[in-house]
């Protein structure tokens, strides 16, 4: 297998983590080709500018060329795209992606038949920011944070161990996990909180004195605001592709939240 530093590796998607990615690798290797693909022109041309990538153009022309490809869509935007990937993908490239919601991507990539999914790796960096695109992207995005993959019983050794290798280089570290047990996790620890983030602060706009509101709020708010900021494209997508697990989450807070409102109304202090 060749090294990491051999290979071609082409992103689609230059956001935040897609060109995270671009330039976290021309850091750890100035020498490392790079390719990208994105609908925003205009960030292709500054990741060039940069130094962050290669070349960037459209996916019919580069992604024969790769060696790996990185999908760095949001999650719904995954799925559409590796039926596209598969029937131009060179015949021993490794696919991986970023979406923080497994199933529904992995169902699709087992639907493109054994050969495609032995090769595909589902991916998921355990990093990000409540800004978006690709000038919000930093070479060190990735240092020290978690990385969960979550292979399936029949995909290849030697992918694994590439896309392992390319999210070491980077500074992550990395964690195996159950695509299940992923999207479950993922639901109560940072799908919730966002949902969550976003009814608080809609709630609050709503109110007669909201300018008081968002004026006189603690610092502790800025957290929820920090997450209802994040980008609602994004989350939607999200919140569709794990709304299974999302559900069962929120309906255990709801009842939560309601002995809580009735511990309130009776002014139980116990």
């Amino acid at each position: 297998m060749k090294p990491l530093s051999d290979k071609s590796i082409l992103i689609i998607g230059l956001g935040l983590i897609g060109g995270s990615i671009a330039r976290g690798l021309k850091q750890a290797n100035a020498k490392q080709r790079v390719l990208a693909t994105d609908l925003d022109n205009s960030a292709l041309s500054e990741a060039i500018q940069d130094g962050a990538i290669d070349a960037g153009g459209d996916l019919d022309d580069l992604c024969p060329e790769a060696d790996i490809v990185i999908v760095a869509l949001p999650p719904l935007a995954i799925s559409s795209t590796l039926p596209k990937i598969s029937a131009i993908l060179k015949h021993d490239a490794i696919v991986t992606d970023v979406g923080s919601v497994k199933k529904h991507i992995v169902t699709t990539a087992n639907e493109l038949g054994s050969d495609f999914a032995e090769r595909f790796v589902p991916g998921h960096p355990i990093a990000g920011s409540e800004q978006s695109g690709y000038s919000a992207s930093r070479a060190d995005l990735f240092e020290q944070r978690n990385v969960i993959l979550t292979p399936q019983i029949d995909t290849r050794t030697e992918a694994l161990a590439a896309i392992n290798d390319l999210w070491r280089t980077l500074g992550a570290n990395v964690l195996g996990m159950s695509l299940v047990k992923h999207d479950e996790v993922l639901a109560a620890t940072s799908h919730l909180p966002h949902l969550l983030a976003f009814a608080i602060v809609d709630v609050l706009v709503k109110q007669e004195q909201s300018e008081d509101i968002f004026r006189y709020a603690a610092g502790g708010f800025a957290d929820f605001s920090r997450l209802a900021s994040s980008d609602a494209k994004m989350w939607s997508d999200i919140f569709v592709a794990n709304a299974d697990a999302t559900e069962r989450v929120l309906d255990a807070y709801i009842q939560n939240l309601l002995v809580f409102k009735n511990v309130v109304h009776d002014k139980d202090h116990a």
